[in-house]
């Protein structure tokens, strides 16, 4: 069976991304929760990753790294993984890689937390860019494919790529259009996601980088968290 190595469900967006994609679909694995180290988790996560890094998959002795790697990996065996019309597939591809390698003020500014919430000190003009065009991508999805999912009918590859923004949209208050909104209600409403956030708020563990990069955001309203 496969082994997921992720990393604690409150912080890890990367982790979220083919957990979610493997619970939704029914593809069985073995959960690894590792937390993350003090300072830098390299030492103790390279036991297991080549870089130091989760989420990692390891099938039967084959190692596959980075969550764009092990979804193409899954995709081999498991047809579900991506939409099967032609069109569908290229046009999600491109956006999960678009949401792999872009939209880097939106990481920065608005990191991971799912169990607090804060009120942003500002919306820079990048913050503002990356925000309207995830709302353009959504819609165009939805609006080709017919939805309910980015794809199609189907909840696939491209929607679990986008999962963590929906969790960062409740975080920082970020405000979508109609369609976009409804979307990510959606994504938080499925099963899996419901899991993961039980999850989240339950973790007793605090990392400082990742606490003080939400409290660098703005102001924290609410913590909604397990006590430590």
């Amino acid at each position: 069976m496969y082994q997921l190595y992720i990393a604690n469900k409150n912080y890890s967006s990367w982790s979220l991304r083919p957990w979610v994609l493997m619970q939704e679909l029914g593809i069985p694995f073995n959960e690894q929760l590792m937390q993350f180290d003090e300072g830098s988790s390299w030492q103790s996560f390279r036991k297991f990753s080549p870089t130091g890094r989760v989420p990692c998959l390891i099938d039967d002795g084959t190692v596959v790294w980075d969550s764009l790697g092990i979804t193409e990996y899954l995709a081999e065996g498991h047809h579900s993984i991506w939409p099967s019309d032609p069109l569908a597939r290229a046009w999600a591809r491109c956006a999960a890689a678009e949401m792999h390698s872009g939209f880097g003020e939106l990481r920065n500014r608005c990191s991971m937390n799912c169990g607090i919430r804060v009120r942003l000190s500002e919306i820079t003009p990048a913050l503002s860019q990356d925000i309207s065009r995830l709302a353009e991508l959504w819609n165009e999805g939805l609006a080709r494919f017919g939805g309910p999912f980015l794809a199609g009918k189907a909840f696939s590859a491209v929607d679990a790529f986008f999962a963590p923004v929906a969790f960062r949209a409740q975080t920082y208050g970020l405000k979508f259009d109609p369609v976009s909104t409804s979307y990510l209600q959606r994504l938080r409403a499925l099963p899996s996601m419901q899991r993961w956030y039980a999850a989240a708020l339950a973790e007793r563990w605090r990392e400082s980088a990742h606490e003080a990069e939400a409290r660098d955001a703005g102001a924290v309203l609410e913590d909604l968290r397990t006590a430590p």
